[in-house]
């Protein structure tokens, strides 16, 4: 692998097949970056400095996936599923569970260097792709970006509008947005302002920019505890019953919309460079910030439901209007600054994770290499950062961008579903890799016939549950669970006398 100064280009080894320019971009475009490369530059000494905890990276995941929503998305749910919407948290939370899982195991993989997704992409499959998939990714983290800091400059004009004198004089431009243009701009002071703040901080250093995160969301996960105790008293068990009033197909269309609520825990992945033992670190950062949300998500949900009945529910915050019919006005504060707390963090790691991705492209030559530069004391990619910032500063401050946030859960699912696709590409690549992280001593085709059936049989168990009442379902999806472990466990013995017996 040659460097040139902070470019990282792969060697013309396995770079360019040669020919004309039309062959020499295919072959550019169809290569794929060797986990040589990715080992040469964890020897080099370069790069940013390990200052990562696995506390910090576990807060570093809820701060990204648990936002202002955990206090609207659960009620305005509910008014469909039911008390039932615990169960479609749950269902949401095991379908991300699976997806974590093939992040922690690529993040195992390369534990050493910065790129995510980008860069599980860049090793399993090839370039253009990669390219692609940064694309897609930029695309939704600059507008996400973006759109966050518009509603959270709305909170803080929420708050200064509680002092006497300051209410109904903030001019609409501050914080809510004045439109010019028939609409098509939409100038915000105060969103480019509170990006500036937060891409300071971020450029400033790493273990502050932990530090703000830590507070913050530590301050919002001790909110969603007192605001959970203090609905516990409030609960009437009468309220849960019918459990799922719509049956349970509302549940399972309940759990695809919330499926969003646990997107961030991904952003744990970007951390790799920054970890202090990112081998072991990295799976406990991702699995256990995801684990954490779904816990807190649930205890909302059976909180708000069991208080009120949920036909009652409000669509713009059902939370603080169940406390504020029980008298507990206070609560409804401890919930507008819980949701502060929640976009500034998610706002934060936001940053910062565009800010690695960046830095990964800058050092494999797809950007200018100024994307690749780190800041001799700070350690920071200083470039990448306040080039994000400014992003999307511009974006927040001129556009309404909540027009376009609906197409950021195609982003996601695509960035999920690839890099799931990386972790069989990589075991089937890697036969020695795959012996290490795959079942017992199964092969690789009896993993894959495995997975086929497996995937066979949610289609199936999916259908049952339109079709007949979930209680069948229920008892079909055991029945099933039985049948394919017992398969798993047979073929585990058979290989595994196979393989004593040849060895």
């Amino acid at each position: 692998m040659e460097e040139d100064g902070a470019n990282h280009r792969p060697s013309p080894s396995y770079s360019y097949g040669g020919g004309g320019f039309l062959s020499g971009l295919c072959a550019a475009a169809l290569r794929r970056k060797p986990l040589s490369a990715h080992a040469a530059h964890a020897a080099s000494g370069e790069g940013l400095v390990r200052q990562l905890g696995v506390f910090d990276l576990v807060l570093l995941g809820i701060g990204a996936s648990i936002g202002a929503g955990i206090f609207v998305i659960t009620g305005t749910v509910a008014r469909d599923a039911g008390p039932g919407v615990t169960i479609s948290f749950v269902l949401a939370g095991a379908a991300c569970v699976l997806n974590a899982l093939c992040y922690a195991e690529l993040a195992s993989r390369f534990p050493a260097v910065v790129g995510g997704a980008y860069l599980y992409t860049y090793a399993a499959f090839n370039e253009l792709t990669a390219f692609l998939v940064f694309t897609q990714l930029m695309l939704d983290y600059h507008i996400g970006a973006a759109s966050i800091a518009r509603s959270l400059a709305s909170y803080f004009v929420q708050f200064l509008e509680l002092i006497p004198f300051l209410k109904g004089h903030i001019p609409t431009w501050i914080g809510h947005g004045e439109e010019f243009f028939g609409g098509v701009v939409s100038v915000n002071i105060l969103a480019p302002v509170l990006l500036i703040i937060l891409t300071a901080i971020l450029c400033y250093g790493v273990k502050e920019s932990s530090a703000v995160n830590t507070f913050m969301t530590t301050l919002k996960i001790v909110i969603v505890i007192v605001v959970v105790c203090a609905g516990v008293f409030e609960v009437d068990v009468s309220n849960w019953s019918p459990f799922m009033p719509n049956g349970f197909k509302s549940v399972v269309t309940g759990a695809t919309v919330v499926f969003f609520a646990y997107v961030g825990f991904d952003a744990v992945a970007n951390s790799a460079e920054e970890a202090k033992t990112p081998q072991r670190d990295l799976p406990i950062g991702i699995l256990g910030s995801l684990l954490a949300c779904v816990i807190l998500y649930v205890a909302v949900c059976l909180v708000i439901t069991g208080m009120v009945p949920y036909t009652l529910l409000g669509e713009d915050a059902p939370l603080a209007e169940a406390f504020a019919a029980k008298g507990l006005k206070f609560v409804t504060v401890l919930i507008s600054i819980g949701a502060v707390a929640g976009l500034t963090t998610t706002l934060l790691v936001g940053l910062y994770v565009q800010s690695r991705l960046y830095l990964g492209l800058g050092r494999d030559g797809l950007l200018p290499s100024t994307f690749s530069k780190i800041h001799p004391t700070r350690h920071t990619p200083l470039h990448s950062q306040i080039w994000v910032g400014c992003v999307a500063a511009v974006l927040a401050g001129l556009f309404n961008v909540h027009e376009l946030s609906h197409i950021l859960s195609v982003g996601t699912l695509t960035g999920y579903s690839v890099v799931s696709a990386c972790v069989i590409t990589l075991r089937w690549n890697d036969k020695a890799t795959s012996r290490h992280h795959s079942l017992g001593s199964m092969s690789i085709w009896q993993e894959g016939v495995l997975c086929l059936i497996i995937i066979a049989l949610c289609g199936f168990v999916a259908g049952l549950c339109y079709r007949f009442s979930y209680a069948t379902a229920f008892m079909v999806i055991a029945f099933l669970i039985a049948v394919v472990a017992g398969f798993a466990l047979q073929f585990r013995q058979v290989s595994a006398f196979l393989w004593a017996s040849t060895n």
